[in-house]
């Protein structure tokens, strides 16, 4: 993380850019939070370690209306979030410096909870350019580890890779984490017959509470003016009374990210319940591969996406078994 700190401020000092974009310090070790830095000074709060696994791209929408240049730190999977902004005409890439950081998989403080550690007071053994795979954790109980594997976010398991799709350099090496199947939840759903996967979405929907974080945060959803805002109609309201509101919420901005989501994962990491909403993008995503030929939204700021690009040998309606 020192040499990143030392980049930055580097950045800062010599006028390359006029702020920076990454994480700071939170009350406790595991809680960083995503921030801008506008001189070396401040960036004494800067952090990167195990807990950053905020996706800093959709943030540089706002950046890109700002005077002068934000250096943004992008991780690998971050960078395909940032690919399709660009290809959607929502960030400037001239007006942004991206420092690509190397991660060897992002923690999820939920996790080592989960193993039976309580009273958390400290996790070390985060560090981004370590290469140890034991966690540190010092409790109100005493001292405690866990594995580093362990408590990843879900999402590190199925990591597309450690490549930066786009950057200006790269700071850090990555470490590969990718150790499950991708689709293999889906798969399990598709495998259930139709009412009990009702039933399955039907009951975990039923806990949200329509917060809108993951809306909020979500880099596909960089509308402006949401519909789901507006005051015409009930949809607006942070928890409805209908449980049929808050299905239709779902589905409806899933069917609005397909074949714009990168499957960053940041849905299912804010959701306060724990819902696992990307499998509603996974399942798109698997779809877009089976139907169209494979993609994978932001691997390049040019190619088209199959749902907004014609070809004959496109899947017909009601077609479940043609594709190219």
């Amino acid at each position: 993380m020192q040499e990143l700190k030392k980049r930055l401020c580097e950045l800062l000092s010599d006028g390359t850019v006029a702020r920076v974009l990454g994480w700071r310090r939170g009350e406790t070790s595991f809680d960083p939070e995503p921030a801008f830095f506008g001189s070396a000074e401040e960036l004494s709060d800067f952090v990167y370690d195990g807990f950053c696994g905020a996706n800093l791209s959709k943030m540089m929408i706002e950046a890109a209306r700002l005077e002068g240049k934000t250096a943004v730190c992008l991780k690998p999977c971050d960078t395909y979030s940032y690919n399709q902004l660009i290809k959607e005409h929502r960030v400037d890439r001239e007006k942004t410096y991206i420092i690509g950081v190397g991660c060897r998989g992002k923690l999820d403080i939920d996790k080592i909870r989960a193993s039976g550690i309580k009273g958390i007071l400290s996790v070390s053994g985060t560090e981004c350019d370590g290469d140890g795979d034991t966690l540190f954790v010092k409790t109100v109980y005493g001292d405690r580890t866990c594995k580093y594997a362990d408590a990843m976010l879900s999402r590190c398991h199925v990591c597309r890779g450690k490549e930066h799709k786009i950057y200006d350099e790269i700071i850090g090496e990555s470490r590969d984490t990718t150790d499950g199947d991708r689709f293999s939840e889906v798969e399990k759903l598709e495998a259930m017959a139709p009412r009990e996967r009702f039933e399955f979405f039907r009951r975990e929907l039923s806990r949200c509470i329509r917060c809108n974080a993951c809306r909020n945060v979500c880099p596909a959803c960089s509308c402006r003016k949401c519909v789901f805002d507006s005051n015409n109609f009930d949809s607006a309201q942070k928890a409805n009374v209908d449980p049929f509101e808050e299905k239709m919420f779902h589905i409806i901005r899933a069917f609005h990210v397909a074949g714009r989501c990168t499957d960053c994962g940041e849905c299912s990491r804010v959701c306060p319940e724990n819902i696992p909403l990307h499998l509603f993008n996974r399942k798109f995503i698997k779809d877009i591969n089976t139907f169209y030929g494979e993609y994978t939204a932001g691997e390049d700021a040019e190619e088209m996406c199959p749902l907004t690009d014609f070809d004959f040998g496109d899947a017909e309606p009601g077609d479940v078994t043609s594709g190219r």
